[in-house]
Formats: structure tokens, sequence, C-alpha cells
């Protein structure tokens, strides 16, 4: 056996595996590089449930739309769930209009809670209506609410803890206007 061999089996034995002081380092650097990444993260499973939300109300907007064109006796839906109907077969009327998806007419969709309605100015159908979102858990799920009202404008608010979707007209109008 040449020498070579011989300082490598003697380099070997010494050298068992890993030191603790190395195993130490490098799960320091894997919990600096998850700290650095978690919070990234975070941030952009917020941003894509936002983005879907503000998407869903748009949605909404366009379903109660369609909904006062086939039904103009009753004007705007008077709820979320008239504006879809269930998940298999549905046979479109002015309970379960088929408009939407049976998630979204759910009201819980992405990490925010959904609302829509219609209001009626006295008497006759209902005239007005308003599309809303919010998040359901502040600041993990999401941090604005949006809402459409008939005049077919995207508004948004800064959330809070514990907020709802803007349940009227005038609720979501004082919301400022998307940019």
């Amino acid at each position: 056996m040449n020498n070579r061999a011989v300082q490598f089996r003697e380099w070997n034995r010494d050298r068992r595996g890993f030191s603790l002081i190395e195993l130490l380092i490098v799960v320091a650097i894997i919990l600096i590089i998850a700290a650095i990444a978690i919070p990234n993260l975070l941030r952009a499973r917020i941003a894509a449930n936002e983005s879907a939300a503000a998407e869903s109300v748009r949605q909404i907007a366009t379903a109660e739309i369609a909904y006062n064109a086939a039904y103009p006796t009753d004007g705007y839906a008077t709820n979320l769930s008239s504006l879809g109907g269930p998940a298999s077969a549905c046979p479109p009327s002015s309970v379960t209009a088929c408009f939407l998806d049976s998630v979204l007419s759910a009201g819980n969709k992405s990490g925010y809670t959904f609302f829509a309605a219609g209001f009626a100015t006295g008497g006759g159908p209902n005239t007005t209506f308003v599309a809303s979102s919010a998040p359901q858990s502040f600041n993990q799920t999401g941090v604005r609410d949006f809402c459409i009202t008939t005049d077919g404008v995207m508004h948004i608010n800064p959330g809070a803890n514990g907020t709802v979707p803007a349940p009227d007209v005038p609720t979501c109008i004082a919301y400022q206007i998307a940019q």
C-alpha cells in the first residue's frame, strides 16, 4: 500500500463526523435565511389574496348588472347567494341566478369574506347595490377592504382588525377610490 492511502485512512479515522460547532453554524445559517424568506412569502401571499379579492368584487359587480338585466322586476340581487347557485346543475332563477360560482356566492374565498346587497329607494325594484370584501384575518390574509357600488368604481379602505365588508352604498363611497 502506498504512503498516500495510509495517510488518507489515518485522516479519515480521526474525522468521523461534523463537530457540534459546525452543525450549529449550519443551523444558524438556515434560521437566518428562513427569517429573511418567511416575511417575504407572507407579503406575497397577502398580495395574491388581495388581487383575488379585488377581482372577485369586480365579478360580483358584473353579476349584479347581469342580474338586473335578467330580472328587471327585482332590480339588483338582494344578497350574494342569489347571484350564485349549487355547484352541480344550476337552474337559473331570481333566487339562484347562476352568475357566480358556488364558492364565491357562499361568501368566503382566498382569505376574504364577501358581501353583496341590492337596495331599493322607496317601493319597487332594487336600484342600487354594493359588492364588498374584507380580510378574514387582518395582516395574515389581507390588509385592505374592497368595494364597488352601482357606479362601477372600485373603492379601497385600509383595513383594520375585525372589519367587515362594507354593508351599504354610503359606507363604500366613503372609502378612497382605487388608483
